[in-house]
């Protein structure tokens, strides 16, 4: 995770300052979770779903082996990564794209097999040379982060752009973090601006979040509160703390909203949560000021919305990772 800045938000006269908490960029890219891209197929309609694939990749059937190894991670078979890493290799020794880039991911985080970069970057390599969009998102990871590869920005870019012309939301933002950056290109906020709206139409928080963070700051765009709230209220109804944060202080602050102290208090409520430690530290004195200001009928009726709230499921799209 990326650590967490803090950026001051100037108060309305008489009003306690609060600060908008702002997730630095960084390379992280997880408007979709690594449990979602690990995830495996639907499981075949069979009475015994087992049966009829494990016979089919003991016969030495390449999707049947990477299906196998999909239901040894997530089910309906009994978990067992180790047993799953097995089958994954047989398909991928055979040139199944989705089983290299299955058990590039689990050479890279240490599941069911010792965690080593350098095998996971060579299996990623293969699945990105034959296309596999979140293989070629996943090979720019280690050349930005020089993990499994020297660390090389061009080559990332390379790889992003590959992956990003597939429409896979994750490289396009991080395609945006570099073009904030200035990592393997030059330094363009614009251009920035550009990718993550790219990655924010394919239904990523992150995407969702940055947008909103730069037209707060007026980076790569003119300044305007009021495009700032609309995308963190996008993020924020998806379910992410940090924007739903955000939202609030703009609501406290009537910045781009109409200030609403019962609105305010409920975005920060949420906020607090579904989050932990430091963070949730934050979010909680910020809700706290809030309801400084608020009457008990008004924060009653604040923590009846956020009980009551529930989040958008955004709509699928962009590369799918398996």
């Amino acid at each position: 995770m990326t650590d967490e800045s803090q950026l001051q938000v100037r108060p309305k006269d008489g009003e306690g300052s609060l600060s908008l908490s702002k997730a630095r960029s960084g390379l992280i890219a997880r408007g979709l979770s690594d449990a979602a891209i690990l995830a495996g197929p639907p499981s075949p309609e069979s009475t015994d779903p087992l049966s009829d694939i494990r016979r089919l990749a003991d016969g030495g059937d390449a999707e049947a082996q990477c299906k196998l190894g999909c239901m040894l991670c997530e089910g309906p078979a009994p978990q067992d990564y180790a047993e799953a890493v097995r089958w994954f290799r047989r398909a991928a020794e055979q040139g199944h794209t989705r089983a290299q880039f299955h058990l590039g991911c689990r050479y890279d985080i240490g599941q069911g097999v010792a965690q080593d970069y350098a095998e996971a970057a060579r299996w990623y390599r293969k699945a990105a040379d034959q296309g596999h969009a979140s293989a070629q998102w996943k090979l720019a990871l280690m050349y930005r982060e020089g993990h499994g590869a020297p660390q090389d920005y061009a080559e990332a870019i390379r790889w992003y752009r590959k992956a990003a012309d597939q429409e896979c939301g994750n490289a396009m933002f991080d395609l945006g973090v570099m073009f904030y950056e200035g990592h393997g290109v030059p330094q363009d906020h614009a251009e920035a601006v550009r990718w993550h709206r790219k990655a924010a139409d394919h239904s990523g928080t992150y995407g969702k979040l940055t947008l909103g963070n730069m037209f707060y700051e007026g980076h790569g765009v003119p300044q305007d509160y009021a495009e700032a709230a609309k995308w963190y209220r996008k993020a924020a109804e998806q379910g992410h703390a940090n924007a739903q944060y955000n939202l609030g202080v703009l609501c406290y602050h009537a910045q781009g909203v109409p200030q609403d102290y019962v609105q305010a208090h409920m975005w920060m409520d949420l906020a607090v949560s579904v989050s932990t430690g430091e963070d949730q530290s934050t979010y909680s004195s910020g809700r706290d000021a809030v309801a400084a200001q608020m009457t008990p009928q008004q924060i009653a009726e604040a923590q009846r919305l956020a009980r009551e709230w529930e989040p958008k499921l955004p709509k699928q799209g962009g590369a799918q990772a398996t």
